[in-house]
């Protein structure tokens, strides 16, 4: 033997050692030294470039948010090869990626330009992809089983290049989709069947090889199933899950074992399988068996929304908060109507940002639109609040957005746009504004310290009880409830209000802590800061502007409200601003004499001195801005003028100006779609030129050519028919077009108005989500992973969602994600 063959051996590859017979004669009599120096050659330079990427992957993907853009993605090779199967089971599971868009691109020659059809993906659902950046088609399964070899030996159209060239896909039984999957031992074949082996973990020689009986099979569901409902139990009440201490040894170990425990209590079959009677290799108790079963869930929440949303348009609510560990997160609602007709705002995600700026939040989103196959151009509507990187008209969020879909019409935020009103007009106005910072003084004071609440709780108390007993108040059930005064916060939605009648209700209890501290203060300072909230809280002016912001702040209070439900359409909340501007111009006009009446009753009632109305108002020393010119007017000029129709006039001003939207056509357009007061404001023409300017692309001209004769037949129906005609908001009219059938006759009035419908009118569900996000991430559980937190919030919003799912189907979803130890099936 030659002292080179060692060498040579040595070197060979996996590759050399199954070379065909026929290549090893040829080279049979090639002497060693040049087949040495033939495998000592580099590979070419893909080699490195897939090495490289290999070595990327290992360190930086994450299993949970693969890329699903086939024209993007890593081939399955380039990942760590323990890795390989996991990764090809979640695309197995993610499905082809079958991307629609309106109109796909053109490609080829001028002359004979064709492009990709949308219905080829019901041809070949099983695996046929589209990438939109590349604009090519791909083949799953082909991918899912690729090789290295494969790829260099040109077998690469479907799995890395792309195929483009769709003159060919329409040739019949040359059909290019058809070729390739070729006849029962093609690789495309092959690689389905693989697709579905890899799958069927029950068929695999080791399972086989170590066949569990019926009843292992069903102890290890059985234990798999407590765990799952421990998990949804403790995401939908936003409870942790781990202890400080797990330990065998620890008396407190945690609210997911604890939980497990409990039930095994309950359930003798549950308690003789898990924990300590669970084999060691299937116990599904730790962070990490947890954290995988929340995924799963929150997955077929978020692929059950994304189904109901279909091909159909779309609208996008974002804001962003920062959580308890001060990072920047950014929460994601989608706005649709289903496929019933129903108008929905669902939670979709919540995503870590670096920063706020408007091209940051842009590719987080883009990222998980692609992620999820939702098309930019089907985007009809965004919802944020005023901050300047949402709103900016040339950077801004929105105009990015625009820049991509001319149609995603921005609408700011409506409840947003009221509470700047309700500051502003605290503010114009000096009076109020005086008011206001006493009122903070106040609220201040009493709650300063614990024994002050306490003396507030019992003041309370002893006024109810002293009320009730000379018949003054009502007993029952949940009445004469026990409070604090509440404090007003210019970003936090109704809380002005709040104060107001917080105060007025605890006025007497008010005033009693406020004379104990000046009579027993510790010092002086307390004593005099006392002294003078209650000299203020005590006269008439603060008395007349209290009830005054009350019955102001009452009014606009029920907009508020109505703002945040959820799915709320725009026209009906345009209703609800022009009817708060009525009641308060009633107020304005009509209501001096019986709000003056309130005024001194409860003037009355609470020992307040009331001034004489016919005498002189005097204006004090020195000059004011706000005061009157003309020094000679009767108190009940100044209360009357000076305060009530100036207060109330600046409020309206601030309305008028924040919800001034006549100047936007779109929805002065969109009012002719109203169908309250038997569908008064139907206008044809109008709807017509809402279609031509601002729906050109979800109409064709045929499209608008019809809507018009199609609308005069809509407006004779609806005004006759029994159970539409007086429906008083759109989101009502949808339903019931879909209950009746409707629908489908009048379908491009359904289609407008499903549009309408998108336009957003308030962030609230992101403000209820950032709500969830501080109830699930708190102080002590600063340090949740991102992903871990969406899932968390995503159960507990959409847990109506989350109850549709079986545990079996959970089960059968973990046992197919990745290769188990012990059998499910």
């Amino acid at each position: 033997m030659s002292s080179n063959q060692p060498k040579r051996l040595k070197n060979n590859t996996i590759h050399a050692f199954f070379q065909s017979n026929k290549k090893e004669s040829s080279t049979s009599n090639v002497d060693s030294s040049s087949l040495d120096h033939e495998q000592e050659r580099p590979e070419p330079a893909i080699t490195t470039a897939i090495t490289t990427v290999g070595v990327m992957l290992n360190e930086e993907f994450d299993i949970n948010s693969l890329e699903r853009d086939p024209g993007k993605r890593p081939q399955i090779w380039m990942y760590p090869v323990e890795k390989q199967d996991e990764i090809r089971r979640t695309y197995i599971k993610l499905g082809p990626y079958q991307f629609y868009l309106p109109e796909y691109p053109y490609s080829g020659n001028e002359g004979n330009r064709r492009r990709f059809q949308y219905a080829w993906f019901s041809k070949f659902p099983a695996w046929l992809e589209y990438s939109p950046t590349k604009d090519a088609a791909y083949c799953l399964s082909c991918f899912i089983f690729a090789s290295e070899t494969n790829v260099r030996f040109g077998a690469n159209t479907f799995m890395v290049e792309g195929f483009r060239n769709w003159k060919k896909v329409n040739e019949g039984k040359n059909c290019a989709f058809l070729r390739h999957i070729g006849g029962h031992n093609s690789q495309h074949c092959v690689s389905l069947k693989s697709c579905e082996d890899l799958m069927n973990q029950s068929a695999h020689i080791d399972k086989v090889m170590q066949r569990q009986s019926s009843v292992e099979i069903l102890n290890n569901r059985l234990r798999l199933k407590t765990s799952i409902d421990c998990v949804r139990w403790l995401a939908y009440q936003s409870c942790s899950f781990r202890g400080h201490d797990e330990g065998p040894t620890s008396k407190n170990s945690g609210n997911f074992r604890e939980m497990v425990k409990l039930l095994a209590n309950y359930n003798e079959k549950v308690a003789a399988t898990v924990l300590d009677k669970a084999p060691p290799t299937a116990k599904y108790i730790s962070p990490t068996i947890q954290k995988e079963i929340l995924h799963i869930i929150a997955s077929k929440v978020r692929n059950k929304i994304r189904e109901d949303i279909g091909d159909s348009k779309f609208c996008i609510l974002v804001d962003e908060a920062r959580d308890e560990s001060k990072k920047e997160q950014m929460a994601l609602v989608l706005r649709f109507v289903d496929k019933i007709g129903v108008l929905q705002e669902r939670f979709f995600d919540i995503v870590s940002v670096k920063d706020t700026t408007s091209l940051t939040l842009k590719h987080e989103l883009s990222t998980i639109f692609s992620h999820h196959a939702l098309s930019i151009d089907n985007l009809r509507g965004q919802g944020y609040d005023g901050a300047s990187n949402m709103r900016g008209e040339w950077n801004g969020l929105q105009a990015l957005f625009l820049k991509d879909c001319p149609y995603a019409y921005y609408v700011h935020c409506f409840a947003h746009r009221l509470q700047l009103a309700l500051v502003a007009a605290s503010r114009e106005v000096i009076l109020v504004h005086q008011f206001f910072s006493k009122l903070d003084t106040i609220v201040n004071i009493v709650g300063a310290s614990c024994k002050r609440t306490g003396e507030l709780i019992t003041a309370q108390q002893a006024e109810i009880s002293r009320l009730i007993s000379i018949n003054e108040l009502e007993t029952g059930s949940g009445a004469n409830q026990i409070g604090n005064l509440q404090r007003a916060g210019n970003t936090r939605w109704g809380s002005h209000f709040s104060s107001v009648c917080s105060l007025k209700k605890m006025f007497s209890a008010t005033g009693s802590v406020l004379q104990t501290i000046i009579s027993d203060g510790a010092n002086y300072s307390q004593r005099g800061d006392a002294d003078s909230a209650y000299t203020a809280m005590t006269s008439f002016q603060f008395v007349f502007i209290l009830l005054l912001m009350e019955r102001i702040m009452g009014v606009t209070d029920v907009l508020c409200q109505a703002l945040q439900q959820r799915s709320q359409d725009i026209l009906n909340a345009m209703h609800l601003v022009s009817t708060t501007k009525q009641l308060l111009q009633n107020l304005r006009d009509d209501g001096w004499n019986s709000f003056l009446n309130d005024v001194n009753l409860f003037c009355q009632s609470n020992e307040v001195e009331m001034p004489d109305m016919n005498s002189t108002h005097k204006v004090g020393r020195g000059k004011s801005i706000h005061q009157p010119r003309d020094t000679n007017i009767t108190m009940e000029h100044h209360f009357h003028f000076d305060i009530f129709v100036t207060t109330i006039d600046t409020q309206m001003n601030e309305l008028n100006c924040r919800f001034n939207e006549q100047t936007m056509e779109l929805l002065t357009l969109s009012c002719a779609l109203d169908p309250s007061d038997s569908f008064k404001s139907f206008k044809v023409d109008d709807i017509c030129t809402l279609v031509e300017k601002y729906y050109p692309a979800d109409f064709t001209e045929q499209d608008r050519l019809l809507l018009k004769f199609q609308l005069q037949h809509y407006h004779l129906d609806m005004t006759k028919h029994q159970d539409l005609c007086h429906l008083s908001t759109l989101t009502a009219l949808c339903e019931g077009l879909t209950k009746t059938g409707k629908s489908k006759v009048y379908y491009l009035v359904d289609r407008l108005i499903r549009l309408i419908l998108l336009l957003p009118v308030s962030t609230a569900t992101t403000e209820r989500a950032f709500s969830v996000m501080k109830l699930t991430k708190t102080r002590i559980r600063n340090k949740m992973e991102d992903g871990f937190l969406g899932d968390c919030m995503l159960l507990h919003i959409e847990r109506e969602i989350a109850d549709l799912f079986s545990t079996d189907s959970i089960i059968d979803e973990f046992y197919s994600k990745k290769k188990r130890r012990a059998q499910l099936k």
